[in-house]
Formats: C-alpha cells, sequence, structure tokens
C-alpha cells in the first residue's frame, strides 16, 4: 500500500500559526505558517474552480519569492503537477519545455509578462496569473481572493508532484518526474546530517527552479518547521552580510562550490561572524580543495554533498566530522539510500578503482515526463546510472572524480579535470579554473586550461604548465592556456564546460581523435 502524502503547511498552521516560515530578503516581506497555508489553500481553491484538478501542471516562472512555495503546496494540496521553469531561458527554450509538459496555468512574475503572453499563445496554456512582489493588485493576489473553499485531493508518496527539466548537455532537456515520496525522503535523508530542526534558520541563494535551490535545504526545512531567507540575486558581500547578522540568526546555508568560491574571495570573508553557521552544504559539481580548506579553517561545519535532479537531490554526503580527514570526498550513502561503482560491464569495481556510480532507493525519480526511450536508457534493473565516474576508499568513503562526459583520454590515459583544476587552483593569482579535452594529433586528446585571475594579478601559461608539471603526471598536464574575463555558467553557478567546448574545438579538428 502507498503511503499517504501529508500536508506539510496545514500541519505547521496548526502547530505553530504565528511562526514566520519564509522571508524574502528583498522586500522585506515575512510570511508565517498560517498564511502560508490560507494563501495556498485559497490558490488550490482558485485552481480547482478552473478545472485543474489532479495530474494537471502548473508552471511556475518566477524569481525566489514566497509565491514559488505558495503554487508548490497548493498544487500538493489537489494532486497538481508543480512546473518550476527556469527564467534565464529564452522563450524558444521555454516553448520546448511547455509544448512537451502542456500545463493549463502559467504563474509569473510581473517581469515576464511580455514573454508570458508570447508562451501561452504559442503553447496554447489555458490560463495565466501575474504576480508582483509587495502589489495587491495582481491578477495573482485576485484569483485568491475570488477563491472558493478547498477541496483536497487524495495523494500518495508514489504520485508525481513536480517535473524539473535538466540542462541536457545535448539536445532537449528532459523532465524528471518528482514523487511526493521522493521529496520526503529528501527531507530525512539530508534533515539528519544537516541537523534540521524547527530552530534551522537557511539563507536560500541558488534558484528555486533547481533542486539544489529548492531541496537543499528548503524544503526540508519548511518540512520541518523552520524558517528560510530568500535572496532573488546572490551577491558574495550581501550573503555575507546576512550571514554575519545576529538578529536574523542563520543556522544553514547551502550552495554549489561558485558561491562558496566568490565568499571566500570577498575581503569581508575574513571578518564575518560565521559562528552560528551549523551546517553548510556544497555539491552539485566538484568543489576545489582550496574552497573547501577556507572554509573548514574559518570553522564552519562544511557538508560535501552529491546528487541530482533524478535523486531528489540527496544521495551522498560527507559528516562534517570528516570534512579534514576526508577532504575532498563527497562522503557515504546517505540513509534511505544504496549506491555501487561499476566498471563498463556492470561490475563493481574494487576500492580505489574509478567507475560509474549507480544509485537506488525511495530518492530516485521513477523516470522521465513523456520519455520513455530516456528512461529506458537511463536505468540498469532498477538502478540510475548517474553518469558520474566515481570511486571509494577502503573505508567505504566516496570521491567524484569528475563526469564521465567531461573526461578525456590522452595517450590512452584517463584524465578527470577536477584533478587539475584542484591543482590549479593552488595558484594565488587563479580566481577561476576549468580543464576541458581538445583533439590532438598525436594523443588523441589534450587539456586546455581555462583561467580566470584576481583582479591585479598576472600570470602566464609558461608559469601555469611549470606549476602543473611539478604536481601532476605528464599525461595530465594541460598542453595549453587561455585566459578568459570569466567562465560561463549556468543559473545555479555551474561551469557549463561544453560552452568551453563549442569556443575552442573546432567540430572539424574534433574528427581526428
Amino acid at each position: 500500500m502507498a503511503v499517504k502524502y501529508y500536508d506539510w503547511t496545514a500541519h505547521h498552521a496548526h502547530m505553530r500559526p504565528e511562526k514566520v516560515a519564509i522571508i524574502d530578503l528583498d522586500n522585506d516581506t515575512r510570511l508565517t505558517y498560517k498564511a502560508l497555508n490560507q494563501r495556498a489553500d485559497a490558490l488550490a481553491g482558485w485552481m480547482q474552480q478552473q478545472g485543474i484538478s489532479k495530474g494537471d501542471r502548473v508552471a511556475l516562472l518566477m524569481p525566489n519569492c514566497p509565491e514559488f512555495f505558495e503554487t508548490e503546496f497548493a498544487c500538493a494540496k489537489i494532486g497538481a503537477i508543480c512546473l518550476p521553469l527556469n527564467w534565464r531561458l529564452t522563450a524558444k527554450e521555454l516553448e520546448y519545455i511547455l509544448n512537451d509538459s502542456t500545463p493549463t496555468l502559467l504563474i509569473h512574475d510581473a517581469a515576464y509578462s511580455v514573454m508570458t503572453a508570447e508562451l501561452t499563445k504559442n503553447c496554447g496554456i489555458k490560463h495565466a496569473l501575474a504576480l508582483s512582489a509587495g502589489d495587491k493588485r495582481t491578477s495573482y493576489e485576485a484569483a485568491m481572493a475570488a477563491s472558493h473553499p478547498l477541496v483536497p485531493a487524495a495523494s500518495d508518496h508514489d504520485d508525481i508532484s513536480m517535473i524539473m527539466y535538466t540542462s541536457g548537455t545535448t539536445g532537449h532537456p528532459k523532465g524528471a518526474l518528482i514523487t511526493h515520496g521522493m521529496t520526503f525522503f529528501n527531507c530525512v535523508n539530508l534533515g539528519i546530517p544537516a541537523g534540521i530542526t524547527t530552530r534551522a534558520v537557511q539563507l536560500v541563494v541558488l534558484p528555486l527552479f533547481h533542486t539544489g535551490g529548492l531541496n537543499c535545504y528548503a524544503n526540508p526545512i519548511l518540512h520541518a518547521g523552520g524558517q528560510i531567507l530568500l535572496m532573488r540575486d546572490f551577491d558574495p558581500g550581501r550573503a555575507l552580510r546576512v550571514l554575519g547578522d545576529a538578529a536574523l540568526g542563520v543556522t544553514h546555508f547551502f550552495a554549489v562550490p561558485a558561491p562558496y568560491q566568490f565568499m571566500l574571495q570577498h575581503p569581508d570573508f575574513a571578518t564575518t561572524d560565521l559562528s552560528r553557521l551549523e551546517a553548510a552544504g556544497v555539491g552539485g559539481a566538484p568543489c576545489a580543495e582550496a574552497i573547501l580548506s577556507g572554509w573548514i579553517g574559518r570553522g564552519v561545519p562544511l557538508i560535501q554533498g552529491w546528487g541530482m535532479t533524478e535523486t531528489s537531490p540527496g544521495g551522498i554526503a560527507l559528516d562534517a566530522a570528516d570534512a579534514l580527514r576526508k577532504i575532498g570526498s563527497t562522503g557515504k550513502a546517505l540513509l534511505h539510500t544504496e549506491i555501487k561503482i561499476v566498471d563498463d560491464q556492470g561490475r563493481e569495481v574494487a576500492a580505489g578503482e574509478v567507475g560509474e556510480l549507480l544509485i537506488r532507493g525511495p530518492n530516485i525519480t521513477p523516470g522521465y515526463w513523456n520519455n520513455p526511450e530516456a528512461t529506458k536508457k537511463t536505468f540498469v534493473d532498477d538502478w540510475l546510472m548517474t553518469g558520474d565516474a566515481a570511486r571509494c576508499d577502503d573505508e567505504g568513503f566516496v570521491y567524484i572524480v569528475d563526469r564521465w562526459k567531461d573526461m578525456y583520454i590522452s595517450g590512452g590515459e584517463n584524465v578527470y579535470p577536477a584533478e587539475v583544476e584542484n591543482v590549479l587552483y593552488q595558484l594565488p593569482q587563479v580566481a577561476e579554473a576549468a580543464i576541458i579535452g581538445v583533439p590532438s594529433e598525436r594523443w588523441g586528446e589534450t587539456g586546455k586550461a581555462v583561467l580566470v585571475l584576481k583582479p591585479g594579478q598576472q600570470l602566464d601559461a609558461d608559469a601555469v604548465i611549470a606549476h602543473c608539471l611539478a604536481n601532476l603526471a605528464k599525461f595530465k598536464v594541460p598542453a595549453s592556456v587561455e585566459f578568459i574575463a570569466a567562465l560561463p555558467r549556468n543559473a545555479t553557478g555551474k561551469v557549463l564546460k561544453r560552452t568551453l567546448r563549442d569556443m575552442y574545438v573546432d567540430p572539424a579538428a574534433a574528427k581526428i581523435s
């Protein structure tokens, strides 16, 4: 028998009605659990009036704001499927997602009104609601004011609650199916190692349309009855001020490596009071050891972890107590999940050997929306193939070596860019570093280092290569170095290796390898 989904906001509205659940730092909006539940009820009731019911999709095009959670919980109350949209995509890119997922309703920030008019027309979306921070005259507010009483729909943990489209490296993005059960088990899996309780206060800087922003740790904290602080646009200096503000009392933080790097390099980092942080999570991409050491050196309990949209996202975590002893490791499998590392034939590899990471458990997606072929290709039996290259040490700690797709082969030897990037970050002049494989007639592929220097710093290619020769096997040393103003990154701060390859690899030359 499937486990029933229970209404989080209704529970906390009953248990702690006047506690502030969400603070919007950009306009100082404060939403109590009572108000959050009432507004979610009203929006859900309005959606039912429009004929929206269980299984129908509701798209969201908005920056980090309380209305995102109002919509998420409103959908859960009636069994509708929430569809967060990446607001950094072009209209053409969004059209593909909307035509694939066919939502009935699009709720959008007024800043995207022109784009929304185009999307609703081209994608046949029946309803649209506009919202604007602090403005009670919007269609979003009018809909809630005109709402009829909600009739809750029965849902269980196997029901689809959300579709999150992944940023595919080739072709079109895929819509990963997220169930109520996945979200619940993520709350358990991440909540225990992060020490999330009703006392937790998190600064949320990653975009909520991304699983890292929504589920590390925003949803787990709301599940526990804690408080989240929302920031629309990440700024390292502002983030440090919030973390150091005793009145706000931030206890939790999560980001991909880039925000940690930018805060580490900010002049206020050394003097910011970080003593109230009980857990700071980092994941989403390999994190350079220089970044980890810098934060751990300030006494921050840094929890390195691994996950992906398809794993809801928590899969592996390194306890803060092991952070220094196992620096560079992503840890061990979380409570309600199981992992293994296999070779090309699907056989488990020995400790120390590199293979592909596979994962299974109740936190794993059942597949992709409207894409049975992609679902079939992603699973071996009930194991999800992650596409990540990993190894395990003799104590069972997992090290994510790199993405399989980012690995390149030079002279018959596998080279994992993250290892080389760690060495590049040892150079004090380097602010950002990325390695890509480029075609070579002699070696098949060689590495190209793409670097961003800190302001006022100078460095030449010869010095970079000399440093690498002193710290790496020769086949890992980049054959060329490029200096640019900034690395291309996606909305969460991950370096877009495919963009770098487009910049530096001639498609005709690529045929050499």
